[in-house]
């Protein structure tokens, strides 16, 4: 069967991995989604089971919005959000397209930081508690946690505007890590002045900290490996200890995205822009509040980017501690968000085009060859970073030139959940979960037992069949697999 109706939407079978929920009246592009028929299913079941709340609908809202080019994209890690499903990308063009909250999400710039060492898991088999307490001492997390440094408004409107190297500069990290950072740590736009003040006195205290639901610090070791010559490039290798990083903005990404649905929910009445949903609010990217709203983004953009640049350091300073290990042999591998507004350049019906991507828990993918990937990595492509859960593993992939063509440049960022927090915390506790996990030899640590058991592995997708996905449809192929070793969360 190649159609697959679903009351009042249609999905195209185009391969066994892509499925099309094809245009209806409203709609200004049909929505693609990457998935197997197992994903699709769950997909659809929840659309059956929360006809009001739920990804196809939400997907197909996002279809509808001024300006929205080729299609929009669905990854397999799709699940409801704000407005705008988790795991989707849309491309806008920017004379006539759009920019709205809920395609970018709250947690702006949202992302995750690799560092990578020369250790292997013998080197701390040792240490690992030792190490497991001092990592989590070290680096603040929790919901409302806040860190060691303490900023002033002027402060703030510096790490607005330099991104990671506000944070270099006072000495936190090394000049090196920039080149292996998302726009070199820093993106070009960013206006303090569109942010407001209450957004800049929620972050005066949050530098430099994991904040809380998904975020993690984990220490892992690198399982296997799938592609020889792209590990190679990467400088990965077997049994090698790397460390993951993964919040965003905190505070302040957040409360720029709720002043500006204020903003934008005026926009789109100023300017006659029909919602489908109240979350969908936008304003025309070239407009007065258009251009405000994505200089507030930019700049939380680089608040992350000066976060986890925080984070990196305080790492570092925390395995010498332990294992005496010279900071500066701890290297950054590449660091990438999956909550962000960009502009780039890519092909559409054959022509090159400038677009603002939205990609919301989505990361960037780029192809081989690309100016904006690393020098030591352009051969190969861009490393594509896929957090799994904290009793499953994650992955590294690379990005691909069939990626640049079908998805703009995009691929999935994590498994994505299969079951709400309110859910999760009703089947498991936390106190469970940690001894389930040390007993397989993860030492987990986290600043909330309700908080944990949010985070279950069994809450989201099987990681593995939502790789497998992105990698035979050639979108972004496997690297290596990393597995947990240490997990700190909120």
């Amino acid at each position: 069967m190649n159609i697959i109706n679903v009351k009042n939407f249609k999905i195209k079978k185009i391969s066994d991995l892509i499925w099309e929920l094809q245009k209806d009246s409203e709609m200004k592009v049909p929505a693609r989604i990457y998935c197997d028929k197992e994903i699709l299913d769950h997909v659809i079941n929840e659309f059956k089971q929360r006809s009001e709340w739920n990804a196809l609908q939400q997907l197909r809202n996002f279809s509808t919005l001024p300006g929205a080019v080729k299609y929009i994209v669905a990854n397999p890690d799709i699940h409801v959000g704000y407005g705008v499903p988790i795991g989707s990308v849309g491309a806008f063009d920017i004379e006539n397209g759009i920019i709205t909250v809920a395609g970018v999400g709250f947690d702006c710039n949202c992302g995750v930081r690799i560092l990578k060492t020369n250790l292997t898991i013998k080197d701390l088999e040792k240490k690992k508690k030792e190490l497991a307490e001092k990592l989590f001492q070290t680096i603040p997390a929790g919901l409302g946690s806040t860190g060691k440094i303490k900023l002033t408004k002027d402060e703030i409107d510096e790490v607005l505007v330099k991104g990671a190297n506000f944070a270099i500069e006072r000495g936190y990290g090394i000049k090196e890590d920039l080149e292996y950072i998302e726009e070199n740590g820093c993106v070009k736009g960013a206006n303090p002045e569109n942010v407001s003040d209450k957004a800049k006195q929620r972050q005066f205290k949050e530098m430099g900290t994991l904040g809380s639901g998904n975020h993690y610090l984990e220490v892992q070791i690198v399982d296997e490996i799938f592609d020889e010559n792209a590990a190679e490039i990467y400088g990965l290798f077997e049994g090698q200890v790397l460390i993951s990083i993964h919040c965003g903005s905190r505070a302040l990404g957040h409360q720029v995205g709720t002043d500006y649905l204020k903003v934008l929910d005026a926009a789109s009445r100023k300017y006659n822009i029909p919602i489908r949903e109240r979350e969908l609010v936008c304003a025309p990217f070239k407009s007065e509040e258009g251009q405000k709203y994505f200089s507030a983004v930019n700049a939380a953009i680089n608040c992350a980017f000066a976060n986890r640049q925080i984070i990196a350091h305080l790492t570092r300073e925390a395995f010498n501690s332990v294992l005496n290990i010279d900071e500066e042999e701890i290297k950054t591998f590449y660091e990438i968000g999956h909550n962000t507004a960009k502009l780039e350049r890519h092909k559409v019906d054959g022509k090159t085009k400038n677009l603002i991507v939205l990609r919301k828990g989505s990361t960037r993918a780029f192809g081989p060859g690309r100016e904006e990937i690393p020098e030591a990595y352009r051969k190969i492509g861009q490393p594509v970073l896929v957090g799994g859960t904290m009793g499953t593993h994650s992955y590294i992939l690379h990005g691909t030139e069939k990626g640049m063509e079908n998805t703009f440049g995009s691929a999935i960022h994590g498994a994505g959940r299969r079951m709400s927090r309110n859910q999760a915390k009703k089947t498991w506790r936390g106190t469970e979960l940690v001894e389930q996990l040390n007993k397989r030899g993860i030492i987990v640590k986290g600043h909330s037992f309700a908080g944990l058991a949010e985070e279950a592995p069994d809450a989201y997708k099987d990681v593995e069949k939502v790789i497998d996905v992105m990698h035979n449809s050639g979108i972004a192929k496997k690297v290596v697999s990393v597995k947990p070793y240490i997990c700190i969360k909120g």
